[in-house]
C-alpha cells in the first residue's frame, strides 16, 4: 500500500485529488490507501448494480445505486476499486464520471485481472497486483454477503 500511496501522492504533487470508492467491497482497500497518502484528498463513494443476464454469467446493465455527494466538475478524480476483472463496470463508471467534467479521471485497482479484459482502453493508472483468476474473501471481498469483515484475504477453494 506504501508503494501505491508514494506513486499517487508524487504524481498528484501540489493537488488535491478526490479519492471515489465503488462500494462495497472497496472499503478496506480505499481506506488504507487514503491513509497511506501524504498529500491532501477527499473521498467520496458510489456504488453500482449489475442486472440482467449476459452470456457468461455476467450482467448486462449497470446502474447507480448510490451516486456522488462531491460536485467532480474540474477536479482530479481518481476511482478506486477493489478489483477489476472485465472492465465493463469500471468502463460505465469512468464514462458516466467523465460526462461531469472533472480536470482529470484515472482509476487505481487493488487487484488486476488484465487476462479478463472485455474492454480495453480503460484509465487505469495504479493497480497493486495481477492476480490469477481466483475468488477471494476478506479484505472487503464476501462470499454470498459473509467475511468482507475478515482482516485478510482468504482464497476461497469452490468444490
Amino acid at each position: 500500500m506504501a508503494e501505491l500511496g508514494a506513486e499517487i501522492a508524487r504524481d498528484y504533487r501540489d493537488r488535491e485529488p478526490l479519492l471515489v470508492g465503488s462500494l462495497k467491497a472497496c472499503v478496506p482497500f480505499v481506506v488504507d490507501l487514503s491513509r497511506s497518502l501524504p498529500i491532501h484528498h477527499a473521498l467520496d463513494f458510489v456504488e453500482l448494480s449489475g442486472y440482467g443476464s449476459a452470456a457468461m454469467g455476467g450482467h448486462d446493465r449497470i446502474r447507480f445505486i448510490k451516486d456522488l455527494d462531491l460536485e467532480i466538475a474540474g477536479r482530479d478524480v481518481l476511482v478506486v476499486d477493489e478489483v477489476v476483472d472485465t472492465g465493463l463496470t469500471l468502463n460505465y463508471l469512468t464514462r458516466a464520471l467523465s460526462l461531469r467534467g472533472p480536470e482529470s479521471l484515472a482509476a487505481v485497482t487493488l487487484f488486476d485481472r488484465p487476462y479478463r479484459r472485455l474492454v480495453d482502453d480503460l484509465p487505469i493508472r495504479y493497480a497493486g497486483f495481477t492476480v490469477p483468476d481466483e475468488f477471494f474473501a476478506g479484505y472487503g471481498f464476501d462470499v454470498a454477503g459473509h467475511w468482507r469483515n475478515l482482516p485478510d484475504l482468504h482464497l476461497v477453494r469452490q468444490v
